[in-house]
């Protein structure tokens, strides 16, 4: 067993606009990480096959946009997003987004861009 946290990750990646990642759990039927969006940042709009995923955000307001429309999620809370819902995050305030995303199963080879 490993103890991971975001100064202490599987791994660290960039994201979209200047975004950072940190991979805390990463196997084929699971993937948890924590993720950092900047002011003003947001992601292309994509959907996953297979991956159902769960947002928490810990700090920060997260807006998304799905065919359902905009939904805003505040620390503390969670949205879920069920595999083939076309979908994106993004930062529109001037504070920094931070947050959970749970996967399952893995987002690898799953994530297909509709733009």
């Amino acid at each position: 067993m490993t103890i991971v946290s975001a100064q202490q990750p599987l791994k660290h990646y960039i994201w979209g606009e200047k975004c950072d990642g940190w991979s805390l759990v990463d196997q084929p039927d699971l993937q948890v990480k924590q993720e950092r969006m900047p002011p003003h940042t947001a992601e292309s709009e994509h959907y996953h096959l297979k991956a159902r995923q769960f947002f928490y955000i810990l700090s920060g307001t997260a807006v998304f946009e799905t065919a359902e429309g905009r939904i805003g999620v505040g620390a503390g809370q969670g949205l879920e997003i069920a595999p083939g819902i076309k979908h994106r995050i993004k930062n529109e305030s001037e504070a920094e987004l931070l947050f959970f995303l749970c996967s399952q199963p893995t987002t690898i080879n799953d994530r297909y861009e509709t733009r």
